[in-house]
């Protein structure tokens, strides 16, 4: 049985989520990353501005105490969304699911919203699981894939 845990990101967690964040086909599923992907000085940029904001929550995810992943909430434009990103060698293992269950226990601001690519089919069922519902769409430009992706909008109101 593994045992999956939440704590603060360190700067030691850097050099291992920039290669799940720059990983091609994690990419190509979550499509609204940055435009390179493989750029570190951006990589390090928005990790400075994340982590400096006070507003923001973000957590590593560990699994056995492995770095896994991590998973953020942030506000833009008034309303408070979620984001999660599991290495792509441990997609398909729950740990999305388990993770984003944690991370509403410390994440209490409700609604709370989350955007993802409608070809992320895996993402939109960790939503759903989670009492997320779809409430709507939008095309928008995703720079990770350099073309227009439809997103879906999911809120959550417990």
């Amino acid at each position: 049985m593994s045992t999956l845990r939440l704590r603060p990101v360190q700067d030691g967690d850097l050099d291992q989520l920039f290669a799940f964040e720059r990983d091609p086909a994690a990419v190509r599923m979550a499509a609204f990353t940055r435009a390179d992907p493989s750029d570190r000085q951006a990589f390090d940029a928005h990790y400075r501005r994340v982590r400096a904001n006070p507003e923001n929550t973000l957590c590593a995810i560990e699994d056995d105490g492995i770095l896994v992943g991590q998973v953020a909430s942030f506000t833009v434009e008034d309303s408070r969304e979620i984001s999660y990103w599991i290495d792509p060698a441990r997609w398909g293992q729950g740990l999305a699911s388990a993770a984003l269950d944690m991370f509403l226990e410390i994440e209490r601001t409700r609604p709370l919203h989350a955007r993802v690519a409608e070809h992320n089919i895996a993402s939109a069922r960790v939503l759903t699981r989670a009492g997320f519902v779809k409430i709507g769409w939008e095309v928008s430009y995703a720079d990770g894939v350099a073309h227009e992706v439809v997103e879906h909008i999911y809120r959550r109101e417990r």
